[in-house]
């Protein structure tokens, strides 16, 4: 039995928003693991979003949050045995460490101390809202030889799964599009990392000719294809994800099914900590948040950035 700690699952606040009970991540962790009581899961005005099934040959022994009752809370709904005064414990007797997207930007640093210690680390999206911030934690982890995954949930449903299989019947690919709507680095990363898991990594600029709150980003890549990415606030545009490639033998557009999404993202992950093999490389973990910041920063500067010039 796999023993994984959990960390900053209970609470959640979007960047300096102060944090409100439950959290849609650290719910659907617990339950995909744990199982849970929907009587008990009642009693409480708070986020909780129950997995459908849960997931056979792990467990989670540990939770801590800031906010120590609704840890508390959490581990008595889903039976997590061990409430910790640290996040630090979480990463003390277990064989695997989950740090929850809270809302902050800045979660990756809690998942450091299992990081040193060999523990393989699941750290939620984004792995960082800057590019140099995500590569010190991944130079931690290719330091200590440590299995570190930080990935969209998307790009693991079966819709995505299927246009990646598919992609091949579509001939070349120069042009693609993703869009989904909030801000562009917090949630664009999970369009961008939707055309990554069908296309491919290697993009060297980011071109923005949106506007504030409305994001559209030509990548490019070292192939010369070119990704559009469109990411925009609620008040601009409904929310919703889609992909559309545009090959020279065919199309395809795709809106994908986030049915169970977490459990394949869960799924995968006990995948790396059984075998120690990396889901996603941490090169392209780095570069999704380089492309990103490169995004924004070409509509602050109204020019092409390039992917390399956000790690200088």
């Amino acid at each position: 039995m796999i023993k994984i700690g959990l960390i900053s699952a209970a609470t959640y606040g979007y960047m300096d928003a102060p944090r409100t009970p439950g959290s849609f991540h650290g719910t659907a962790f617990s339950t995909a693991f744990n199982g849970y009581d929907p009587e008990k899961s009642k009693q409480y005005q708070w986020t909780f979003a129950a997995a459908s099934r849960t997931l056979a040959g792990a467990k989670i022994v540990k939770v801590w949050d800031p906010h120590l009752e609704w840890a508390e809370r959490l581990a008595d709904v889903c039976n997590i045995p061990e409430v910790c005064g640290n996040p630090e414990a979480c990463a003390e007797g277990v064989d695997a460490v989950i740090v929850v997207d809270d809302g902050s930007g800045v979660q990756a640093k809690l998942g450091i101390p299992a990081l040193r210690k060999g523990i393989p680390t699941f750290i939620d999206k984004p792995l960082a809202m800057t590019a140099k911030a995500a590569k010190e934690i991944i130079d931690i982890a290719r330091q200590t030889g440590t299995p570190l995954m930080s990935a969209s949930s998307l790009r693991f449903v079966p819709d995505v799964v299927k246009l990646k299989n598919e992609v091949a019947s579509l001939g070349e690919v120069h042009l693609a599009t993703t869009i989904c709507g909030n801000g562009l680095v917090y949630y664009g990363i999970h369009a961008l990392e939707t055309a990554y898991a069908v296309l491919g990594s290697g993009a060297v600029s980011c071109l923005n000719v949106g506007q504030p709150g409305r994001n559209i980003v030509r990548v490019r890549f070292q192939n010369g294809r070119d990704l559009l990415l469109m990411v925009a606030e609620g008040e601009y545009m409904a929310p919703g994800y889609q992909i559309n490639v545009y090959g020279k033998a065919g199309w395809r557009s795709v809106q994908p099914d986030l049915a169970d999404l977490y459990l394949y993202l869960m799924e995968e992950f006990l995948g790396m900590v059984r075998t120690g093999k990396l889901v996603v490389p941490l090169d392209e973990m780095l570069e999704v948040i380089s492309v990103l910041e490169a995004g924004e920063r070409s509509l602050a500067l109204g020019r092409e950035v390039s992917v390399a010039e956000v790690l200088d």
